[in-house]
């Protein structure tokens, strides 16, 4: 009886065992394939993208990195680009232009996304090719621009407010919205657009010049220094200042902010004023003659007076550009080619200290040279009796020469040619001291029938020294 039960107590033990021993046995198996089942897990899951992921909205769920470039390499760009919903240009359909040296980025975005156990998360990655897409860079940035610049010649543009003067007064204008994109700005947006298929841009349009704003600011304080300005300007001895705020009542400014007169009406005005004043073109000259006696003598060849027209630009020139004095430069006169004598010249009425002074009615001449009597002679001058007078008025020396040939036609339609020793002409027309070895009749009153065909006669034994003592441009008064 007690070895029967030791017995069966012993094949317990041993069943017990090998029970356990087995047991292990399959824990051991399934832990491997639990491990087994989890490393699959783990590699697929590294190596494979998880569901629901997308690259530049390519989906690439389950892919590999290499699947996935393959994928991304097959896939069509539409290359169409929308401003908000409105589609504004439909490109070419490409290809997108990812190359094998995109792959380590790829790999980047898979380690990014990875999880040990898989996810359902929509994720949408950004990637641009590590080489420029050509088509998209250039061909249709290009086109882009011209298709906005195309629209926007059809849209509304805004107006900036802007400042002006007006009848003196400084007005800034109302600045009004408009229609059109801000082409740069959308352009901008472009090059940091998405490498997806569509191209979706937000609108912004073109914004005007506000009224408070500081490039408005400084408009109206560009205009109120500039009504401040003054220019100085000088006509012979006298300076005139100008003031813009009294003669510029209409001004504009140019992006640069630079002055532009309008209406240089009150400049002209002024300038017609001043030239009233002092020019002595077609004048009077008030003249004191050789007795002491004071007459006035029309101004004829001789006389000056600012071109109005030219000097006007000058003068808004002067304003527009800042300079604070300028000189009066454009003059003319009742020279051969409208030159004008005697600007420079301000004493003795305007004709100065040096000049020639011819008496009809004395038939003499006396030549003054810096104030002093250096030549007096008794002369003939025109006849009376046919009306071929010598002119009265104030001329000039238009040249000299010696010696010389009269030619010219008479008062009796006869042609002539005569020589002189010297000849020194005052008149446009052809009247001039010259000698006349010819004439008798010297006598004071022999210009009233036998006189000369307009010139001065002078004795030939005096001629030298009266023709030697005459200056081209020096005034004669013949009165």
């Amino acid at each position: 009886m007690g070895e029967a039960v030791e017995q069966l107590v012993e094949e317990t033990t041993l069943l017990q065992k090998k029970w356990f021993r087995d047991w292990k046995f399959i824990i051991a198996g399934i832990v491997i394939i639990i491990v087994l089942i989890i490393g699959a897990l783990s590699f697929y899951q590294a190596t494979h993208f998880n569901e629901n992921k997308k690259i530049n909205d390519v989906d690439v769920s389950g892919l590999t990195a290499k699947g996935a470039l393959k994928m991304l390499q097959t896939s069509i760009l539409t290359n169409e680009v929308f401003i908000g919903d409105q589609l504004i240009f439909d490109g070419l359909d490409t290809q997108m232009a990812f190359t094998e040296s995109d792959l380590p980025e790829i790999k980047k975005i898979l380690k990014s996304q990875w999880s040990f156990f898989p996810t359902f998360e929509t994720i949408n990655f950004l990637l641009k090719p590590s080489e420029q897409d050509q088509y998209r860079t250039n061909f249709l940035k290009n086109e882009l621009e011209q298709t906005l610049i195309s629209i926007n010649l059809d849209l509304i543009a805004p107006i900036d407010a802007y400042v002006f003067l007006e009848k003196g007064e400084i007005i800034v204008s109302k600045s009004v919205e408009g229609k059109q994109y801000d082409i740069n700005s959308l352009l901008e947006e472009y090059d940091m657009q998405e490498y997806t298929s569509e191209i979706h841009l937000t609108p912004v349009y073109l914004q005007p010049i506000k009224e408070d704003s500081e490039v408005v600011k400084q408009q109206e304080e560009t205009l109120k220094e500039f009504l401040l300005h003054t220019v100085d300007y000088t006509v012979q001895d006298q300076v005139h200042s100008l003031l813009a705020s009294e003669l510029v009542k209409n001004a504009s400014l140019t992006e640069t902010m630079e002055v532009l007169i309008d209406d240089p009406s009150d400049i002209k005005n002024k300038l017609a004023e001043i030239n009233d004043a002092q020019s002595t073109l077609g004048k009077d000259f008030t003249f004191k003659t050789h007795s002491g006696s004071v007459i006035s003598v029309k101004g004829k060849g001789y006389g000056w007076a600012l071109d109005v027209e030219k000097e006007t630009a000058l003068i808004q020139e002067a304003f527009e550009q800042g300079e604070k004095s300028i000189s009066a430069s454009h003059i003319y006169g009742n020279g051969w080619s409208n030159e004008g004598f005697g600007y420079e010249t301000t004493v003795n009425y305007g004709i100065g200290d040096t000049y020639a002074e011819v008496s009809i009615k004395d038939q003499r001449i006396w030549i003054y040279k810096d104030g002093n009597l250096v030549v007096t002679t008794n002369v003939v001058t025109g006849r009376k009796s046919t009306k071929e007078d010598t002119l009265p008025g104030v001329w000039y020396i238009l040249y000299k020469r010696t010696p010389y040939t009269l030619t010219g036609t008479s008062v009796d339609d006869n042609e002539y040619a005569i020589e002189v020793d010297y000849w020194a002409p005052f008149t446009n027309s052809g009247q001039g001291f010259h000698d006349a070895s010819w004439r008798e009749n010297w006598a004071s009153n022999a210009y009233l029938t036998a006189g000369s065909g307009g010139c001065v006669n002078v004795p030939p034994s005096m001629m030298k020294k009266v023709y030697e003592n005459l200056k081209i441009y020096q005034p004669v008064v013949v009165y």
